[in-house]
């Protein structure tokens, strides 16, 4: 549980990152992508799902840059 938990707050915290990125920069899809990371652990509780999210989340901006 506790691990689930640090995971959680870990893919919260670089979703902060990109949503502050992308509003300073005023880019969408950095900032989309961090809100994305920042509610979908609240919902995905098996923590394969996490992380595979979390990825696909992380390559997003980097791929589709605007």
């Amino acid at each position: 549980m506790e691990s689930w938990l640090l995971l959680n707050l870990l893919i919260s915290s670089i979703g902060l990152g990109y949503f502050l990125y992308g509003r300073n920069t005023r880019a969408i899809m950095p900032m989309a992508c961090g809100i994305g990371m920042m509610i979908y652990p609240y919902f995905v509780t098996y923590w394969v799902w996490l992380l595979l999210i979390a990825a696909l989340l992380m390559f997003l901006p980097w791929r589709f840059r605007f």
